[in-house]
């Protein structure tokens, strides 16, 4: 069964490889789908067995922790993984029909597969080296794709992009350096031990802060968020999607690792703290979501709202909050994608993500107009949708810690996300279309490979708002091993029982 924790690195690896080996482009677009659908295999095959069996860990090259390279999946970091794969399928499969040859040319199957390997490697790694190492990996790979093309809007966007994420970049490694200093160790397992009692908590306390700002550049939290809405909207939408829907939720990741397993020791100051900063981050996120005019602006400004709510449950750090948090990240990453994945059908149809450009989508393709509703109304909150059951889960918990403030917040911030999504419904799907408003349109084939992502993401929305039960009974689990990180240490020490 350990061997399924390394497949989802080496699929990737090997899948960019196989494709940078191939010169025909069919070819290459046939080993990167194949490679895809390989990954999210391996992903539930991963997450079924920490499901039956617990924790799984393995240490590299047979090195002992906290001394090896260790990897380790608990049904939070399998999750991720799975939504890793499901996302690079998806995008995937739509990059057949809208990323052009061009770009193809120029190695964007294997950098994406690149990017897969550095998002799956953060998800699994069991060290906070290693993480570092992966961060690099998804960073530098992303930026490529970004910048690959050479549009003046694109290039600005990606030095914004990779300037804010060096200089997290940065931050973290300086912290990791202090704390290998600090505790001798940067075994994640070996730091919740070695840190439970810190003999200089000042010290610690600060380091926590470093990784607060390192890790919430890259999550995008308030006030470190500005590079995301500058950058997002410039590359192709499949890498635009690929990106709304992962990059940001790796920086989450970490920020609930770290702070469950390793600096929980004044969670009064650390964690209050994040919940203040996870309510700014709601209200900046969203208001600066309804000053915009462009469909995938209006976008990347949500991403920064919902980052709040995601960062809302660990700062309440109960069970509940933080399975609200695991259930927020799921039901995001597959609604995110999605909705970027419209805006480029509605580019393509209409030329323009500018909304006063756009119109009459809903009349000339109603399907289209359903497939944007289902994850705008989900992102909104709208029962029986998926991001009703996250947000009931967040303030319910929120109420059970008399959190009144942010819960205010968090349902405020619900309205108004609902007035952004009725604000492209009228202008995009609703008005009349204007004038002149011709894109470059579809081939039949393009159709169903556009719409066909589309529509599966869409479904995978409805099920987990009609089915929450499973879902929720994976988020409590997940919960309960980020709260007690015992079943997590003995895991990686080799320790069962």
């Amino acid at each position: 069964m350990k061997v399924l924790l390394i497949l989802p690195i080496l699929i990737p690896l090997f899948t960019a490889v196989l494709a940078l080996a191939v010169r025909r482009r069919a070819w290459q677009r046939g080993v990167s789908l194949a490679g895809a659908v390989a990954l999210f295999a391996t992903s539930l095959g991963l997450l079924a067995s920490v499901w039956r069996h617990g924790i799984l860990a393995m240490q590299s090259g047979n090195w002992p922790a906290p001394f090896g390279i260790t990897l380790v999946a608990d049904v939070f970091g399998a999750l991720m993984v799975v939504l890793a794969g499901l996302m690079g399928l998806a995008v995937i499969v739509y990059s057949l029909a809208t990323v052009d040859e061009a770009r193809e040319r120029y190695a964007y199957h294997p950098l994406y597969h690149v990017m897969l390997m550095g998002v799956c490697g953060a998800f699994l790694t069991g060290d906070l080296f290693n993480l570092y190492v992966w961060f690099e990996v998804l960073l530098i790979s992303s930026f490529v794709l970004m910048a690959l093309g050479g549009e003046r809007a694109q290039l600005e966007g990606s030095i914004k992009y990779v300037t804010l994420n060096l200089l997290s970049s940065s931050l973290f490694l300086a912290a990791v350096g202090i704390l290998y200093g600090v505790a001798g160790t940067l075994n994640m397992a070996d730091l919740s031990v070695s840190l439970s009692q810190p003999a200089n908590p000042g010290l610690v306390l600060t380091l926590a802060m470093l990784f607060l700002v390192a890790f919430g550049i890259k999550a995008a939290m308030f006030p470190l968020f500005a590079w995301l809405p500058a950058s997002y909207h410039t590359p192709p939408v499949a890498v635009s999607a690929i990106f709304a829907g992962l990059l940001t939720k790796v920086g989450v990741y970490a920020l609930i690792r770290v702070f469950t397993l390793i600096f929980t020791q004044d969670v009064a100051f650390t964690h209050g703290l994040i919940l203040a900063v996870a309510g700014l981050t709601m209200i900046t996120g969203v208001l600066g979501a309804a000053a915009q005019n462009e469909f995938r602006r209006i976008l990347s400004f949500h991403i920064v709202s919902q980052i709040g709510y995601m960062l809302m449950g660990l700062g309440l750090f109960t069970k509940l909050a933080l399975a609200g948090s695991v259930f927020y990240i799921a039901h995001h990453i597959v609604v995110k994608t999605n909705l970027f994945l419209v805006s480029g059908i509605a580019e393509r149809l209409k030329g323009s993500f500018e909304l006063k450009r756009l119109g009459g989508l809903y009349h000339e393709q109603p399907l289209l107009g359903l497939l944007f509703l289902i994850p705008a109304l989900s992102l909104a909150g709208i029962p029986p949708l998926s991001g009703f059951w996250a947000k009931l889960l967040l303030v319910r918990s929120g109420l059970d810690v008399e959190g009144y403030v942010i819960v205010t917040v968090a349902l405020a911030v619900s309205l108004l996300t609902l007035f952004s999504m009725t604000k492209i419904w009228a202008e995009a799907f609703w008005k009349p279309a204007p004038e002149g408003s011709l894109g470059a349109g579809l081939t039949p084939a393009g159709w169903r490979r556009t719409l066909g992502p589309v529509a599966a993401l869409a479904l995978v929305t409805v099920a987990i708002g009609s089915f929450a039960e499973p879902v929720l009974a994976l988020a409590m689990r997940a919960a309960e091993q980020l709260l007690d990180p015992t079943e997590y240490v003995r895991a990686v020490f080799g320790v069962r029982g």
